[in-house]
């Protein structure tokens, strides 16, 4: 069986989209199938060309017995919405016309944005092939939510095109139940939905002692860390996090925020830390996939936040099983699905998105509460072992050969 996978983002990026593609192929070689991923040059988030690569045409390399094909495209950073529309609709064209020379069974072709599903989709209909939706983001229902544009005649050219990709996809793979459910509300065939949530590497990600080197750098001794790990994107809403801290800053000495990662907003985010005065929150880059562990290790609430939105009452954000991995209680603003998988493991505390006094009382209450802490650390545990990657890809896989 020979499945051909069509991904914008692929290691050594690190976000979502890369890793969840990454791990399933993975274990998809293991199974025996032959898997060839079509993907950019790695470029994420920073618009910049990772060291070892160059934006060629063409080039293949082998991962762990998956065969990576990288094509070239318009590289922008995580920025500006009509640069990232070129940077997509780029790499859906030379994709698609890459997956004609190659020979597969099955096309699979991820989301959120869906030019790559319209490359997949095109991709299939030329060869003759069936090709599956992975969608991880209700694309464009998103950009509506964050703001990045209003409803127009150009959102509902994008709706009409989504609908189309639905109709013709064999089968269609989502991350959550809602997302299931919103697919069947616009008159998709709920037989060929299948949710396949996100979860974590138990092999890659474990609990672990604080980096003392780490500690030491980043002058966190004797502090208790709160953390967020990510794209510092509209959806984000990390200036409201940052809106909040100074209310924090006198009362709770010892607790520090860590926000690392890049995107679009970090620029304005760091510039409003700076004009606060904050003094209990720092800003670091991104860094390589594995050096990501230390960090996840280095805090002590991994803190998971999105804008006030019903939107992302479908999202489950892939952060949240990472940081479980590692035994790391969450601290989460946002509803919904998410809100419920938490409560349902106790994994951590939640507070009510944008807030201020639901999330002011929530951290105080999870650095304050010792044993509620421990108990938390106890459903983050329960929480990963049951949102193991492996065994999620392999029942992916059966789906997708069936």
């Amino acid at each position: 069986m020979r499945i051909l996978f069509l991904s914008d983002n692929f290691p050594p990026e690190v976000n979502a989209p890369a890793n969840r593609t990454f791990e399933h192929c993975k274990e998809w070689v293991k199974e025996g199938i032959e898997v060839t991923v079509v993907t950019c040059v790695p470029n994420f988030p920073k618009g910049k060309v990772f060291d070892g690569y160059r934006n060629k045409l063409v080039q293949k390399e082998t991962i762990e017995g998956i065969t990576v094909i990288r094509v070239w495209s318009y590289i922008t950073a995580n920025e500006g919405f009509l640069k990232r529309i070129l940077d997509y609709v780029s790499y859906a064209t030379m994709a698609f016309w890459v997956s004609l020379f190659i020979r597969t069974d099955l096309i699979v072709a991820t989301s959120p944005q869906f030019f790559t599903a319209i490359a997949g989709s095109m991709a299939a209909f030329f060869k003759r092939k069936k090709w599956v939706m992975e969608v991880r983001d209700i694309w464009p229902e998103s950009i509506v939510a964050v703001g990045a544009m209003k409803k127009n005649s150009a959102i509902r050219f994008f709706e009409w095109v989504e609908t189309r990709l639905y109709r013709s996809a064999h089968k269609i793979v989502v991350v959550t139940d809602a997302f299931k459910s919103n697919l069947i509300g616009k008159g998709v065939n709920p037989e060929k939905i299948f949710v396949f949530k996100n979860g974590a590497n138990l092999d890659q990600f474990t609990p672990g002692t604080k980096d003392a080197s780490l500690v030491q750098k980043l002058g966190l001794q004797g502090k208790f860390v709160i953390a967020y790990i990510g794209t510092h994107g509209l959806a984000h809403g990390l200036d409201f996090i940052l809106n909040c801290l100074s209310e924090l800053e006198e009362e709770l000495k010892e607790v520090f925020f860590l926000f690392m990662g890049d995107g679009a907003e970090k620029r304005n985010l760091v510039n409003s830390a700076n004009q606060k005065m904050l003094s209990n929150v720092a800003f670091i880059d991104s860094v390589p996939k594995q050096e990501v562990l230390g960090y996840l290790r280095l805090m002590d609430v991994a803190l998971v936040n999105l804008k006030k939105s019903d939107t992302f009452l479908t999202v489950i954000p892939s952060k949240i099983f990472e940081a479980a991995a590692v035994e790391k209680p969450i601290l989460l603003g946002l509803e919904g699905e998410t809100k419920l998988l938490i409560e349902q493991y106790n994994a951590g505390l939640c507070f009510g998105p944008e807030n201020r006094e639901s999330f002011v009382a929530a951290v105080k209450s999870i650095y304050k509460d010792a044993d509620a802490y421990l108990r938390y650390k106890q459903g983050c545990r329960k929480l990963a072992d049951d949102f193991d990657r492996k065994k999620i890809a392999k029942q992916m896989l059966d789906v997708l050969l069936d």
